[in-house]
């Protein structure tokens, strides 16, 4: 398969998570050009010591947003700790997400049929009715409200446990910036809204005009109005955040065919 031939696409995801899309850009004929603008990073030891403290027992759900939250959960407790209260429900955002949790050994109580976000989760009717049902979202310090804000307006008691941090990484951007001046990047593919903010601040003013002239594949539509917000023109939006769908949606993009939503 060579439908990215010729194609130089620029892979924002963390360093752990790129390996996937990379191989696959690799695989349909295109170069696949690293460059991640998030760093997933570890707590201090006083804000670990929230996680191994928290009293599970309290909770009705658990709510992991990311397969990032499931393995860092993980590196600071004991998994044993959730498996040991029967009562506990969990719910995953993304199959992602469901195969981090399966993987760890955890039963999967409710993943949204359609959708890897948290509109998807919350449209299951599982959800619908929560009344004085106590939740415990785990994530990533800074993320989202929305999920909160819902579940609470629906009666339930909401509390955050933030098990790792997003950085933006130190590295060399010299490599990036010459492509960007030779015109030398052809797609660019984003994951998260911090990452495509952090990759404005990486490439620096010098070259950000070079930068929004590249075209961009977003991983949902509000990602995508965030992007148009900082002065992307095209964007393209792949139909999940999985690796396959992304790279679909790029070699749509590329060819001019019709997979993804472009805006």
């Amino acid at each position: 398969m060579s439908s990215l031939q010729g194609t130089t696409v620029l892979v924002t995801r963390p360093v752990h998570q790129a390996e996937n899309l990379s191989q696959l850009i690799a695989s349909a004929g295109g170069l696949a050009v690293r460059f991640p603008t998030l760093e997933i990073a570890k707590l201090t030891d006083s804000e670990a010591e929230q996680v191994v403290s928290v009293n599970l027992a309290t909770y009705d759900w658990l709510v992991f947003i990311s397969a990032n939250a499931v393995t860092m959960h993980g590196y600071y407790s004991d998994s044993d700790r959730i498996k040991k209260f029967k009562s506990l429900r969990i719910a995953a955002i993304g199959k992602s997400t469901a195969l981090a949790l399966n993987k760890a050994g955890y039963v999967v109580d409710l993943l949204a049929e359609n959708g890897a976000n948290t509109e998807a989760l919350l449209a299951m009717p599982e959800l619908a009715q929560v009344n004085d049902q106590r939740f415990l979202i785990i994530r990533g310090q800074g993320g989202r409200e929305e999920l909160a804000n819902v579940l609470r307006a629906r009666g339930a008691s909401v509390d955050y446990l933030d098990v790792y941090k997003r950085v933006m990484p130190s590295i060399d951007n010299a490599k990036l910036l010459e492509l960007l001046k030779q015109q030398g990047l052809d797609i660019i593919t984003i994951t998260s809204a911090e990452a495509v903010q952090n990759l404005l601040k990486m490439v620096g003013e010098s070259c950000k005009q070079h930068l929004l002239e590249v075209p961009l594949v977003v991983v949902s539509q509000r990602i995508r109005k965030i992007a148009a917000e900082i002065g992307f023109k095209r964007i393209a939006v792949a139909e999940s955040p999985s690796d396959i769908a992304i790279l679909d949606t790029v070699i749509m993009s590329v060819t001019g065919g019709e997979c993804g939503r472009s805006e």
